[in-house]
């Protein structure tokens, strides 16, 4: 499969942090820009968290800026790199405040996707296995 780029845009309508991207199945994504406007006429804090699923989900702070009114800022200031099922979070100090977009290429993981085709078979071929020496042994 290609590599595809994306880009994932959002409004942070609470104080919440806000999943804004996750890293699809079979895939690595390189994070190249989190780009964050404030649209409000006061200043705003705005932070950045990375989850890891291969690691119970821990959480990392990656950016935390306070953003002028009518200002826009990248929280990237490199590249991110982000494993299958990991996500981005984005919280902001005030609701309805941030808009943003996420750029993304999304790279296709060959060798996961091998091995969830693999197991799949596999376990496939197993179980047809079974259900053959079941009808076999009923004649």
């Amino acid at each position: 499969m290609a590599n595809v780029y994306k880009n994932a845009m959002f409004s942070l309508n609470s104080t919440n942090k806000t999943t804004v991207y996750t890293c699809p199945t079979d895939r690595t994504a390189l994070i190249k820009t989190i780009q964050v406007t404030n649209i409000h006429s006061g200043a705003n804090e705005v932070e950045a968290f990375t989850t890891d699923s291969s690691d119970s989900n821990a959480e990392h702070e990656i950016a935390h800026i306070s953003l002028g009114s009518k200002n826009v800022e990248n929280l990237a200031k490199g590249t991110i790199v982000l494993e299958s099922a990991d996500t981005l979070k984005v919280k902001a100090q005030t609701a309805d405040d941030i808009a943003g977009i996420i750029s993304v290429l999304e790279i296709f993981d060959e060798k996961s996707a091998w091995l969830n085709w693999f197991i799949y078979h596999m376990i496939w071929l197993t179980m047809r296995g079974n259900t053959l020496k079941k009808t076999s042994q009923m004649r």
